[in-house]
Protein backbone atom coordinates (compact mmCIF):
# COMPACT_ATOMS: atom_id res chain seq x y z
CA UNK A 1 0.00 0.00 0.00
CA UNK A 2 2.48 2.30 1.21
CA UNK A 3 5.48 0.97 -1.32
CA UNK A 4 4.13 2.77 -3.87
CA UNK A 5 4.48 6.28 -1.42
CA UNK A 6 8.17 4.85 -0.47
CA UNK A 7 9.69 4.77 -3.80
CA UNK A 8 8.09 7.77 -5.13
CA UNK A 9 9.18 9.61 -2.10
CA UNK A 10 12.79 7.47 -3.06
CA UNK A 11 12.79 8.67 -7.01
CA UNK A 12 12.74 12.62 -5.56
CA UNK A 13 15.23 12.56 -3.14
CA UNK A 14 17.79 11.00 -5.69
CA UNK A 15 19.21 13.99 -6.77
CA UNK A 16 19.88 14.74 -3.24
CA UNK A 17 21.34 11.92 -1.52
CA UNK A 18 24.21 11.62 -3.89
CA UNK A 19 26.05 13.64 -1.70
CA UNK A 20 25.70 11.51 1.78
CA UNK A 21 29.51 9.97 2.50
CA UNK A 22 28.28 7.16 3.62
CA UNK A 23 27.59 3.41 1.75
CA UNK A 24 24.20 2.28 1.54
CA UNK A 25 25.12 -0.66 3.98
CA UNK A 26 25.93 1.76 6.14
CA UNK A 27 22.99 3.15 6.27
CA UNK A 28 21.12 0.15 6.70
CA UNK A 29 22.56 -0.73 9.49
CA UNK A 30 22.22 2.41 10.88
CA UNK A 31 19.12 2.19 10.56
CA UNK A 32 19.08 -1.14 12.72
CA UNK A 33 21.11 0.05 15.14
CA UNK A 34 18.10 3.14 15.64
CA UNK A 35 15.46 0.07 15.59
CA UNK A 36 17.47 -1.18 18.48
CA UNK A 37 17.27 2.11 20.26
CA UNK A 38 13.50 2.11 19.90
CA UNK A 39 12.97 -0.83 21.14
CA UNK A 40 14.80 -0.02 23.99
CA UNK A 41 12.68 2.89 24.20
CA UNK A 42 9.40 0.64 24.49
CA UNK A 43 11.11 -2.18 26.89
CA UNK A 44 11.18 0.80 29.45
CA UNK A 45 8.29 2.63 28.71
CA UNK A 46 8.73 5.69 26.75
CA UNK A 47 5.97 5.32 23.95
CA UNK A 48 7.44 8.38 22.40
CA UNK A 49 10.34 8.31 22.30
CA UNK A 50 9.89 4.74 20.75
CA UNK A 51 7.84 5.85 17.94
CA UNK A 52 10.13 8.66 17.03
CA UNK A 53 12.74 6.17 17.01
CA UNK A 54 11.17 3.87 14.60
CA UNK A 55 10.53 7.07 12.41
CA UNK A 56 13.74 7.95 12.50
CA UNK A 57 14.69 4.66 11.65
CA UNK A 58 12.41 4.48 8.20
CA UNK A 59 14.10 6.85 7.06
CA UNK A 60 17.17 5.20 7.14
CA UNK A 61 15.08 2.37 5.26
CA UNK A 62 14.00 4.91 2.81
CA UNK A 63 17.35 6.71 1.88
CA UNK A 64 19.75 3.21 1.85
CA UNK A 65 18.18 2.39 -1.46
CA UNK A 66 18.20 6.27 -3.00
CA UNK A 67 21.51 6.60 -2.19
CA UNK A 68 22.55 2.76 -3.95
CA UNK A 69 20.37 3.81 -6.71
CA UNK A 70 22.35 7.79 -6.88
CA UNK A 71 25.80 6.32 -6.50
CA UNK A 72 24.91 3.09 -8.80
CA UNK A 73 26.08 0.61 -6.28
CA UNK A 74 23.05 -1.12 -5.83
CA UNK A 75 24.52 -5.07 -5.02
CA UNK A 76 22.41 -8.42 -4.58
CA UNK A 77 24.35 -8.24 -1.22
CA UNK A 78 22.58 -5.00 -0.32
CA UNK A 79 19.27 -6.34 -1.22
CA UNK A 80 19.69 -9.58 1.21
CA UNK A 81 21.32 -7.28 4.27
CA UNK A 82 18.66 -4.60 3.73
CA UNK A 83 15.96 -7.38 4.00
CA UNK A 84 17.62 -8.57 6.95
CA UNK A 85 17.76 -6.23 9.22
CA UNK A 86 14.11 -5.15 8.07
CA UNK A 87 13.23 -8.66 9.67
CA UNK A 88 15.68 -8.19 12.76
CA UNK A 89 14.44 -4.71 13.14
CA UNK A 90 10.93 -5.97 12.95
CA UNK A 91 11.56 -8.20 15.62
CA UNK A 92 13.69 -6.72 18.48
CA UNK A 93 10.75 -3.70 18.49
CA UNK A 94 8.05 -5.94 19.00
CA UNK A 95 10.47 -7.85 22.01
CA UNK A 96 10.79 -4.19 23.32
CA UNK A 97 6.98 -3.91 23.56
CA UNK A 98 6.56 -7.84 24.79
CA UNK A 99 9.43 -6.95 27.73
CA UNK A 100 8.07 -3.28 28.12
CA UNK A 101 4.14 -4.80 28.84
CA UNK A 102 5.59 -8.22 30.98
CA UNK A 103 7.28 -5.79 33.66
CA UNK A 104 4.73 -3.30 33.43
CA UNK A 105 6.86 -0.42 31.85
CA UNK A 106 4.00 0.02 29.21
CA UNK A 107 0.11 -0.20 30.73
CA UNK A 108 -0.91 -3.85 30.18
CA UNK A 109 -3.96 -3.56 28.37
CA UNK A 110 -6.09 -6.32 27.92
CA UNK A 111 -7.69 -6.89 25.18
CA UNK A 112 -10.77 -9.41 24.56
CA UNK A 113 -9.35 -10.97 27.79
CA UNK A 114 -6.19 -11.72 26.07
CA UNK A 115 -2.60 -9.55 27.22
CA UNK A 116 -0.68 -7.11 25.30
CA UNK A 117 2.16 -9.39 25.17
CA UNK A 118 0.64 -12.07 23.63
CA UNK A 119 -1.16 -10.06 20.63
CA UNK A 120 2.31 -8.73 20.23
CA UNK A 121 3.75 -12.28 19.84
CA UNK A 122 0.93 -12.75 17.18
CA UNK A 123 1.72 -9.41 15.39
CA UNK A 124 5.51 -10.65 15.35
CA UNK A 125 4.43 -13.95 13.88
CA UNK A 126 2.27 -12.58 11.19
CA UNK A 127 4.87 -9.74 10.28
CA UNK A 128 7.17 -12.51 9.46
CA UNK A 129 4.77 -14.84 7.46
CA UNK A 130 4.40 -11.92 5.34
CA UNK A 131 7.72 -11.71 4.45
CA UNK A 132 8.29 -15.15 4.14
CA UNK A 133 5.82 -15.79 1.83
CA UNK A 134 7.16 -13.04 -0.47
CA UNK A 135 10.60 -14.59 -0.27
CA UNK A 136 9.31 -18.30 -0.60
CA UNK A 137 6.97 -17.81 -3.93
CA UNK A 138 9.43 -15.18 -5.49
CA UNK A 139 12.10 -18.10 -5.35
CA UNK A 140 9.75 -20.07 -6.43
CA UNK A 141 9.21 -17.77 -9.67
CA UNK A 142 6.38 -15.61 -9.29
CA UNK A 143 7.91 -12.10 -10.64
CA UNK A 144 5.97 -9.64 -7.76
CA UNK A 145 4.81 -10.35 -4.71
CA UNK A 146 4.19 -6.67 -3.52
CA UNK A 147 0.48 -7.08 -2.70
CA UNK A 148 -1.23 -7.03 0.44
CA UNK A 149 -2.65 -4.25 2.88
CA UNK A 150 -0.53 -4.78 5.33
CA UNK A 151 3.59 -4.81 4.14
CA UNK A 152 6.26 -3.44 6.68
CA UNK A 153 5.26 0.40 6.27
CA UNK A 154 1.78 -0.06 7.02
CA UNK A 155 2.97 -2.07 9.93
CA UNK A 156 5.28 0.65 11.25
CA UNK A 157 3.19 3.49 11.30
CA UNK A 158 0.43 1.44 12.67
CA UNK A 159 2.64 0.75 15.49
CA UNK A 160 3.70 4.75 15.51
CA UNK A 161 0.17 6.04 15.96
CA UNK A 162 -0.23 3.78 18.32
CA UNK A 163 2.42 4.75 20.48
CA UNK A 164 1.77 8.72 20.16
CA UNK A 165 -1.79 8.16 20.83
CA UNK A 166 -1.85 5.85 23.48
CA UNK A 167 -3.75 2.84 21.75
CA UNK A 168 -0.84 0.68 21.25
CA UNK A 169 -2.71 -1.82 22.58
CA UNK A 170 -5.23 -1.24 19.22
CA UNK A 171 -3.02 -0.43 16.88
CA UNK A 172 -1.47 -4.30 17.68
CA UNK A 173 -4.38 -5.82 17.27
CA UNK A 174 -5.05 -4.03 14.37
CA UNK A 175 -1.99 -5.20 12.92
CA UNK A 176 -2.48 -9.12 13.97
CA UNK A 177 -5.46 -8.67 11.89
CA UNK A 178 -4.22 -7.01 8.93
CA UNK A 179 -1.09 -9.09 8.83
CA UNK A 180 -3.15 -12.40 8.97
CA UNK A 181 -5.31 -10.87 5.78
CA UNK A 182 -1.75 -9.97 3.91
CA UNK A 183 -0.93 -13.66 4.20
CA UNK A 184 -4.23 -15.15 3.14
CA UNK A 185 -3.65 -12.42 0.22
CA UNK A 186 -0.58 -13.40 -0.76
CA UNK A 187 -0.81 -17.38 -0.74
CA UNK A 188 -3.62 -17.23 -2.93
CA UNK A 189 -1.38 -14.38 -5.03
CA UNK A 190 1.21 -17.07 -4.91
CA UNK A 191 -1.19 -19.94 -6.21
CA UNK A 192 -2.72 -18.47 -8.64
CA UNK A 193 0.69 -17.19 -9.88
CA UNK A 194 2.16 -20.93 -9.93
CA UNK A 195 -0.98 -22.46 -11.13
Amino acid sequence: MFNDLKNNIRASILPLVSWIPLSPNSLTIIGLLVSIWAAYQFAKGDLFGGALLILFSGFFDMIDGAVARAKDCMTPFGAVLDSVCDRYADAIIFIGIIYGSITGSIMQTTLMEVDLWVWVIFAMIGSYLVSYIRSRAEAAGVSSMNIGIAERPERMILLVAGALTGYLGESVVIIVVLTHITIVQRVLHAKKALA
